[in-house]
Formats: structure tokens, C-alpha cells, sequence
């Protein structure tokens, strides 16, 4: 009887402790102004005049705003510094001039906030630059002056033309093209400068007047949006501020890449790719949209791109989705960006459980998969290319041989084409198309099984990048590998190739694009004294995006702790060098000499760097992988050792993820709330037995993980448990991971060589 009332008491204080944990859960209703928040103004980072640090804001539509902290010196980027707009350059810096004395920016104390560029100056002058969402203007506000201020524009494509009541006017005018014209209007309202731009001078004077009357609440209504960009349902902390603080930057940032310029799109990168490229949009779309629960935008863009698809039948691009999408044209030349948009489709509906998408869309992915039978793949059923027709598509001028030919089967092409394949099947079969259904999973599977045949090279185990033209293997060591390990068999020979990969590409700042030890090799994206600069393009340099597939394929092989420091490394770089808050396009493979870390190259925001690093961290890390469609929510959480505390917020279909992850002394703790939405929850934690969970809208499950067991409770809206279950480790995950790390153990980041010494750097090139 004692042991009876022990066990009662046990239990109810079992209970009690579900219910707390349960009510501790951030509640799904809390929003941006709520107590706790995250402020524009928390995340303001201070950046000195030797890190002179790139800054940019865009205003959710065609134009964009680049400058340096405090002096416009970058040998590429400064040339599109100031304000653009739909490839146009405006114009390109303002000077302020107080008392007839010019501000100088060299002089300034900084600090940059997601919302606004904040320079005070000596003279005790405080200068705020900001853009609004949906407007072509740019506001300076000017606090603290003493004496008049005025503002004047400067560059290169301005000319002033009037002033008169307040007003100053100017026009820009494009390099060559006298009839692209651009007039600007300056004018003042209390602290603030307003400047607007607008087709014609009545255009850009009405505009003005818009905005003298309404840039409060622009202004308020644009920070009310950003703030609930990482607020809301979008809710990310930790314990540790530099991981919380990079995240939030990066998701703001992706954000403002995120516009409506020709259609609903993501911007490739700034400065010089404000458009919308196939191949990049789609790899984008998960980290940029989906995993950060905004729905409408994915859906947005899957629809608009849609409508760029070569349709006609007698076309040799039928079925395809263009390359580039800008104003006043549309390029095919392009082989991936198709399938990753069929992918991203079925990426979009598991995250929503959209169905309605996937029959509206239906018969451009039907043509997407038929043009591609009819007109691009081989005897062998492989997907068949030009040699710049894959994501490394860097041509030599004027003649356009490719500087890294890859024709006419890649490897990851032939990945994504088994995708699109499944993919495709998926929705025939939603649809009750069971002859295409049928067929797209035949031609799926013939690929699948003969690729490890035709592509893994049995004497070095190393994975052909591409077959050529006589189906002979390349076996140069490029990354493109990573992306079709899951083509693989056997499970070893995908570890292998993923240690190949690391140690040859994978340097601590990123994943670069050809092993160091081809004769091809170049060691700087940018050495114009030897070599063009897209030579070195994917020959060598590294691309921040790539680290993406690096992380996620260790994740998968358990190489947790190894992955994270490649993730970590990538934060910094958001955090203390070249744009505030974003990832680059490139970095150089090696640090120059003399300098302890490589040069940042290429575009200075590129979305797929953003959306891979963001990616990851929610898929891989976090672990949380929907799938709507089956009506499952996959949790597999893979947090490093040097990870403690996280709570986040994940939109799921029509509901909300609530979830909080603790570590304790002898474990980790994981409680997910689950609210608005049907799912079962795939619980997957290596090593232990994977389990399936049916839950309620409101549901709680709370996992309890010893190095032994695993405890689970699945908790009712009210408190009660419904259900509790102890898992095992298994036997075969046990087995698979002791495999996977024998052959992974020691793994190492690939190590700069010399430079000199590369066939690259013992060449010369006339300018």
C-alpha cells in the first residue's frame, strides 16, 4: 500500500511537472509588441571606420541602397553605391552640409540597424538613412544641426536642374542610353529629407508630396514588418547571443532579397544581380521562405516564375523555366533551375499541406518532365547539358568556351533530375495521373539504379563530377558531389565520398569549388594580374552556399560537432565582415599573404548564401522537416555539444511549431507544442528506435534523452498524458553510425597550400 501511494505521488508530481513545462512554452499568440520581443534597435552592431563594413537595404520592390560605413572604396561594389532601381543607377551618394561645412563620414561614429544606417558626427549631428517598403524614396533625417543644412546629391549619372521653394530637382541619365531618365526630387519636412524618384517630374514631385504627408507611418509600418520578421511566428533565442544574434541578422537581410520586381521573386545578389535567376530562387525558396514560415511568398513565387516557362511545344527549351528573369528580358540556357523549381513545389506543399498549388500547376510540371524526355536526355535516361548550362556556367568573352566545362552529365544534375522525377510522380498520383505517375517513377528508379555504376569510380571511390560526351567519367573533385550521395547505394561509399569532399574543399571559411591539388586550381576569386576573375569563378573559389549541402551531409553522417564549426564560422562572417548582417557571394580559397583570412569576393548580399545557412540550421540542426502531404512532421534534432538552450517558433501548414530544446547534465531535453494543425510527429534521435506520434492541435511532446533511453510524454492541451513511451537505441542505427564514423574519423578542413605554387599564379594576363 506505502509503494502504491509513493508510485501516486509520483506520478501526480510527474504531472505536474508536464503542465508546467507545458504553460513555460511561448505562447503562439505573442506578437511583436509583446514584453520580451526582439527590438530593431537590440540588434544594432557599431562598426568602426577600419572595419568600414558594407550596408544595404532594399525597398521590397526594384530598388536597393549601397554604401559603405564610412567611405565608398570597395574596387568593385563602390561603383553602385547610392540608390538603383531596376538595374539603373540613380544616383550615388548625398552630401549633408551643416553650417556650409560638408559632413565628412570618415569621422563618424556608426552603428547599423536593420532598419536604418545611424552616423554621428563630431559636431554632436546625428544622420539617419532609411528606405520605405513599396517606395522609391529615401529618407535622411538630420538631428542635433546647428545652423542650416542642406542636402545635395552626387555621382555620376546626376545632373541638377532646379531649385526652387524648398525643392531641388534633379535628373539621371544611364551611361549610353540618354532615354532612360530618372527625375529626383529633394525637398525637406521638419528634420527630414525626402528624397524621391519617379519616370517624369510630375511623377517623382507628386511622390514627394506623398511622402512629406506619410513617412511616419511608412516608417513605422516598415519597422512594425521587420521586427516581425524574427518576432511572431518566427520567434528564434539561445543561450548563446552571437548564434541568436547572427541568425536574426541573416533571416532580415534574406528578407529584404525577397522583392516584387518582375513578378513575385528573390533577388540573386546585390549589387550587380538585382533579378531573378531560376536556379538561385530555388534554391533559395526553402531557406528564404519556408523555413521561416512565410507561405504566401513561396507560393507567390512559385506561380510567378511559372508563367515564364517556355511552353511552346515546338521549342527547344520546352518545359523549361528561365535562367533570368529582368526587366525587358528572359534566358533558358539553364538545365537545374527546372527541376529545383519542381522540387521547391514539393518542398512548399510539405510545409503547408497546400494542395490546391500542386493542381494549379500541374501541367507546367507535366511539361517540365515531358520537354525534358523529349529533348534532353540520353539512351541512358540521363538529363544532358551545354557545358554552362549547370549553376558553374562561367563563360570566357567573346568566344563563350566555358571556364569549367561540365557537359553533358553532371552529377548533380542527374540528382535533381531523379528529384523532379519523384517529385512529379508524387503529384500524378495526388492528381490520379497514374500512367505519368508510373512512368516519372521508371525513369526515376532506371537512373537511380545505374548511376553509382556510371559515376563512382571503383579503384579511388571517388565520384565522377560529369560524363562527357563519349560517356567517359570526369573525375575532378568538385563539391557538386555533396548534392548526390542519396544516388549512392551503399551508404560507405557515400561517407567516403563525403570525406573526399571535406578534406579537399571544405575550408574552415567555406566550401570552394575545386580541390586544390587539380592543376586548374585557383587560389584567388580576384587576381587580375594573372587571370580573368571568372576563371577563378568555379576553379577555386569558394561560394558560401555550398556550405549548406557540406553541413547537412555531416549532420546526416553524425559528424554534428564537425558541421557546426563551419556554421559557426559562416555566423561570424554576418556578423563582423563585409555587409552587416548577410553572406557574401565568394571568398577567396586562400588568405592573401600576410592576411589571416581570405578576401570576401563576388556580390556583397547573395540570397543563396543567406537562405542555405538559415536552411540548415532549421532542417538540419533544429531538425525540424515537414512533410504535410503524409500529414507528418519529421523531429530529428542534431544539436552540437557547443549548443545549450534554443526555443523557436516553426509555421507549419495552418499552424504553429512551439518547441524549446534544454540541455541538463545527463542530456537534452526537447519539448515541441504542436498548435492549428493535424500531425503525427516522427520522432528521430540517433541512435535510439524512431516512433510515430499522432497529435491533436494543442498536443505536447516532451523527450527526455539519456546516453540510455529516450522518455517520452505526449501531453493533452489540459495537462493530462496521453501517452508515454520509452525508446531503445537500435541495434542498426547503432551499427550504421559506428560505420559512419570509422570511416569519418579525424576528419579535417582542408589547409590552404601555396599559392605560388599553383599554374594558375605562373601566368599572366594583359588587362
Amino acid at each position: 500500500m506505502r509503494l502504491l501511494r509513493t508510485l501516486s505521488a509520483c506520478a501526480c508530481i510527474a504531472a505536474s511537472l508536464l503542465l508546467a513545462a507545458c504553460h513555460s512554452m511561448p505562447d503562439q499568440s505573442a506578437s511583436s509588441a509583446t514584453a520580451g520581443a526582439v527590438t530593431l534597435d537590440s540588434l544594432a552592431i557599431p562598426v568602426s571606420a577600419e572595419e568600414n563594413r558594407a550596408v544595404s537595404f532594399t525597398n521590397k520592390r526594384s530598388a536597393f541602397y549601397y554604401t559603405q560605413t564610412h567611405r565608398n572604396d570597395h574596387p568593385e561594389h563602390a561603383y553602385f553605391r547610392g540608390f538603383n532601381i531596376a538595374g539603373r543607377r540613380v544616383f550615388s551618394d548625398y552630401w549633408l552640409i551643416v553650417a556650409g561645412a560638408a559632413l565628412d563620414p570618415q569621422t563618424a561614429t556608426v552603428i547599423v540597424r536593420p532598419d536604418a544606417l545611424i552616423r554621428t558626427y563630431p559636431q554632436g549631428v546625428t544622420e539617419t538613412l532609411r528606405l520605405f517598403d513599396g517606395q522609391d524614396v529615401i529618407e535622411v533625417a538630420v538631428d542635433g544641426a546647428k545652423g542650416d543644412v542642406t542636402l545635395q546629391l552626387s555621382g555620376d549619372t546626376v545632373t541638377h536642374v532646379h531649385s526652387g521653394q524648398g525643392i531641388d530637382e534633379y535628373t539621371a541619365t544611364q551611361a549610353g542610353d540618354s532615354s532612360a531618365v530618372d527625375h529626383i526630387v529633394v525637398g525637406r519636412s521638419g528634420n527630414r529629407f525626402l528624397i524621391a524618384v519617379g519616370s517624369s517630374r510630375e511623377a517623382a514631385r507628386t511622390l514627394h508630396d506623398r511622402a512629406v504627408a506619410s513617412a511616419p507611418a511608412w516608417q513605422d509600418a516598415r519597422s512594425e514588418r521587420l521586427a516581425a520578421v524574427i518576432n511572431d511566428d518566427h520567434y528564434l533565442s539561445s543561450d548563446d547571443p552571437r548564434l541568436t544574434e547572427a541568425l536574426r541578422w541573416i533571416q532580415l537581410t534574406t528578407d529584404a532579397l525577397v522583392t516584387r520586381q518582375r513578378g513575385d521573386g528573390i533577388y540573386a545578389g546585390l549589387p550587380w544581380f538585382n533579378e531573378y535567376w531560376g536556379r538561385d530562387s530555388f534554391i533559395s525558396l526553402p531557406g528564404a521562405t519556408l523555413v521561416t514560415g512565410h507561405f504566401e511568398e513561396a507560393r507567390a513565387i512559385l506561380a510567378s516564375f511559372a508563367e515564364f516557362q517556355d511552353l511552346d511545344r515546338f521549342s527547344r527549351f520546352y518545359g523549361r523555366l528561365p535562367n533570368i528573369v529582368k526587366p525587358g528580358s528572359i534566358d533558358y540556357h539553364t538545365t537545374d533551375g527546372t527541376p529545383r523549381w519542381v522540387i521547391a513545389l514539393r518542398d512548399y506543399v510539405r510545409y503547408t499541406g497546400d494542395r490546391t498549388i500542386v493542381a494549379e500547376l500541374y501541367p507546367n510540371v507535366t511539361a517540365s518532365i515531358e520537354g525534358a524526355l523529349a529533348n534532353f536526355t540520353d539512351a541512358s535516361g540521363y538529363l544532358v547539358h551545354a557545358d554552362n548550362e549547370t549553376w558553374m556556367d562561367a563563360r570566357r568573352e567573346p568566344d563563350k568556351v566555358s571556364y569549367s566545362p561540365r557537359s553533358t552529365r553532371a552529377n548533380d544534375v542527374q540528382a535533381l533530375w531523379y528529384e523532379q522525377l519523384r517529385a512529379g510522380a508524387e503529384f500524378a498520383t495526388a492528381l490520379g495521373d497514374r500512367e505519368s505517375a508510373t512512368r516519372w517513377s521508371a525513369a526515376a528508379d532506371r537512373l537511380r539504379s545505374q548511376f553509382a555504376h556510371d559515376f563512382l569510380d571503383p579503384a579511388t571511390g571517388r565520384m565522377a563530377d560529369h560524363l562527357d560526351a563519349r560517356e567517359v567519367p570526369n573525375l575532378q573533385l568538385r563539391p557538386n558531389l555533396l548534392f548526390s550521395l542519396q544516388l549512392l547505394d551503399q551508404p560507405d561509399d557515400a561517407a567516403r565520398a563525403a570525406r573526399q569532399a571535406w578534406e579537399a574543399l571544405v575550408y574552415p571559411w567555406g566550401v570552394a569549388t575545386l580541390d586544390q591539388g587539380d592543376p586548374g586550381f585557383h587560389p584567388y576569386h580576384l587576381a587580375p594580374g594573372y587571370y580573368h576573375k571568372d576563371a577563378a569563378y568555379h576553379n577555386g573559389a569558394v561560394w558560401p552556399w555550398l556550405n549548406g549541402i557540406a553541413i547537412q551531409r555531416m549532420i546526416e553522417m553524425g559528424q554534428v560537432d564537425l558541421a557546426w564549426q563551419l556554421f559557426a564560422n559562416t555566423n561570424e562572417i554576418a556578423l563582423t565582415r563585409g555587409v552587416v548582417g548577410g553572406l557574401p557571394e565568394n571568398l577567396d580559397a586562400y588568405p592573401h599573404p600576410g592576411e589571416s583570412a581570405p578576401r570576401l569576393t563576388g556580390t556583397y548580399l547573395q540570397g543563396w548564401s543567406n537562405a542555405e545557412q538559415l536552411r540548415v540550421w532549421y532542417q538540419g540542426f533544429l531538425g525540424i522537416q515537414p512533410d504535410l502531404e503524409r500529414g507528418v512532421i519529421r523531429l530529428a534534432p542534431r544539436l552540437p555539444s557547443a549548443v545549450g538552450d534554443v526555443k523557436f517558433k516553426s509555421r507549419i501548414g495552418a499552424g504553429v511549431l512551439h518547441a524549446s530544446y534544454e540541455r541538463f547534465d545527463r542530456g537534452r531535453r526537447y519539448t515541441w507544442r504542436l498548435q492549428g494543425q493535424l500531425a503525427r510527429l516522427d520522432l528521430d534521435i540517433v541512435p535510439f528506435e524512431r516512433h510515430s506520434f499522432s497529435a491533436a492541435a494543442g498536443d505536447t511532446l516532451m523527450v527526455e534523452q539519456t546516453t540510455d533511453s529516450l522518455i517520452v510524454h505526449r501531453v493533452g492541451v489540459g495537462g493530462g498524458e496521453h501517452e508515454r513511451v520509452t525508446l531503445a537505441p537500435s541495434p542498426a542505427r547503432r551499427e550504421l553510425q559506428a560505420r559512419f564514423d570509422a570511416i569519418l574519423a579525424g576528419t579535417e578542413f582542408a589547409k590552404p597550400g601555396v599559392a605560388a605554387a599553383h599554374p594558375a599564379m605562373q601566368q599572366s594576363r594583359t588587362p
